[in-house]
């Protein structure tokens, strides 16, 4: 059998290198055709567009076009390789984008040598596109990153990393949190690290419900907490008054432990220290905080969650940011705000409940799929999430007064082929 790094680049190579191409919408086939998609025929919708800049979505692919963009500085679990190495990952980006969602995406890979020349290089760009996502950009710039372009584009910024990894993980939370019979108000929260996607998760679990004061963040030092004098402000939101300064101590009786951080850096004795039926999302790829095997042997009411497709209970952000933007670019939100990040969570909190096809069992082996400790986030192979989040999404946008358009007639989609209908 031929290893996975071996498979891994014949698949990107050949028999083509990459995995995205641009595809025509129009006929090319007669000298009419190229006239109309060229010289002379393009001056009309040019001429349009100069007088109505809001005609681009009528008349080019603006409107369906979504930029993934990275500097590489924190290229899924591989670190700062620099922006030329990250364009396998955002390709791979666009190809989840289309599949799952119809949304077009260009790659855009930036040097930059600031953080500002980055925001500025974006800005320019950003007219070209209905939506920008960012993509693996390192903490805390990511941050002031996606700030500043939120304010500087009338466009959604979404900075994947952070929300997406927060709406999916928030979902499967709330649901482990009904099946283990407790709150998210009352529930005592360890979160160990404290990157992007750790201080997006908190932050969006608190905007949900969850209490501040019930949130351990730690990083490399030990407990976050007030008396520290090393914070940034993004860190600073989670330092509270407390005694406890290591993991060990900050998981005695806690409820949940949420892993974005390292391999193997929860012990069985630390499991041993939380609550009854605790709730563990080890989210570290390609291996866990702790694995599910280990987790299971030493307590057998844990609730286990990863970011591996080869166990129950994935944490995939493929369940989020398709169906998001698609929502957003339907309505033509000018962003993505947090009523509509916390409508996704709801959305796929709510499809885990549903009942399952068999044809989509049947996608995964045949095995049963019921709400329940080994399924508490749906799979991404079921088509209903673009039904339901993207609907969400679209409600939310319209109901905050982001959205710039009206409830699409052709939803809810039923399928990537609905983009284009109504």
């Amino acid at each position: 059998m031929t290893d996975l790094k071996t498979a891994a680049l014949e698949y990107h190579a050949q028999p083509r290198p990459g995995k995205l191409s641009v595809e025509l919408t129009k006929p090319t086939a007669s000298a009419r055709d190229l006239s109309l998609a060229y010289s002379p025929g393009v001056a009309e919708p040019v001429r349009e567009i100069a007088r109505d800049a809001e005609l681009a979505y009528q008349y080019t692919g603006k409107g369906n076009l979504v930029a993934v963009i990275s500097d590489g500085t924190a290229i899924l679990g591989l670190g700062n390789l620099g922006p030329l190495a990250s364009k396998p990952v955002m390709e791979g980006k666009g190809v989840l984008f289309k599949r799952f969602a119809g949304v077009d995406v260009f790659d855009i890979e930036i040097d930059a040598e600031s953080p500002q020349a980055f925001i500025d290089t974006v800005k320019r760009i950003s007219i070209t596109f209905g939506g920008i996502n960012l993509e693996d950009i390192k903490a805390p710039e990511c941050f002031e990153i996606e700030r500043a372009l939120i304010e500087q584009c009338n466009i959604p910024v979404f900075h994947d990393d952070q929300h997406g990894t927060a709406i999916v993980t928030a979902a499967g939370m709330l649901n482990a949190l009904e099946i283990a019979g407790k709150t998210l108000a009352e529930a005592k929260i360890v979160c160990l690290g404290a990157g992007a996607a750790a201080i997006s998760c908190m932050k969006l679990l608190v905007s949900m419900g969850a209490q501040v004061e019930n949130v351990f963040m730690i990083d490399r030092k030990g407990v976050v907490h007030a008396g520290r004098d090393d914070l940034n402000q993004y860190k600073a939101v989670f330092a509270h008054e407390t005694d406890k300064r290591t993991l060990s101590e900050a998981l005695e009786g806690a409820d949940v432990f949420v892993g974005l951080s390292g391999a193997n850096l929860l012990s069985p004795e630390d499991l041993k220290r939380m609550a009854p039926n605790p709730i563990v999302f080890a989210c570290s790829n390609p291996d866990p905080e702790i694995k599910p095997e280990v987790a299971h042997a030493t307590r057998d009411d844990v609730i286990m969650a990863t970011g591996r497709s080869d166990y129950p209970n994935q944490v995939n952000n493929v369940l989020g940011f398709p169906f998001i933007f698609r929502g957003a670019l339907d309505v033509r939100a000018t962003r993505i705000n947090e009523e509509m990040k916390i409508a996704a969570a709801e959305a796929l909190r709510d499809l885990a409940k549903m009942p399952v096809p068999q044809e989509i069992c049947d996608a995964y082996g045949g095995i049963k799929l019921e709400f329940g400790r080994e399924y508490i986030i749906p799979k991404p192979m079921d088509p209903r999430l673009l039904t339901l989040v993207s609907d969400a999404v679209a409600k939310a946008a319209i109901e905050t007064g982001v959205a710039t358009q009206p409830y699409p007639a052709n939803y809810p989609l039923k399928s990537v082929d609905d983009v284009f209908k109504g």
